[in-house]
């Protein structure tokens, strides 16, 4: 199973919180309410590539093992 590297560029983040919402151990927001990156592991693949998906704003990143950029495309 691919292994993500995950990033929420701040200056974009709204803190929509559909990232929360989708894959809430990995995601979180913080006291600014913009979203954070708690554990870069802590869900399957599939739903931290479909929480960067439901970003309204485009503003997670998601690198493969290889440093290839998956989201957004």
């Amino acid at each position: 199973m691919a292994k993500y590297k995950v990033k929420v560029l701040r200056d974009l983040c709204i803190g929509a919180a559909s990232c929360v919402a989708v894959s809430p151990k990995v995601f979180q927001l913080d006291q600014e309410a913009k979203a954070v990156v708690t554990d870069q592991d802590g869900d399957i693949p599939e739903n931290i590539l479909s929480a960067a998906e439901s970003c309204p704003v485009n503003a997670i990143i998601i690198e493969d093992e290889n440093g290839n950029q998956v989201w957004p495309k």
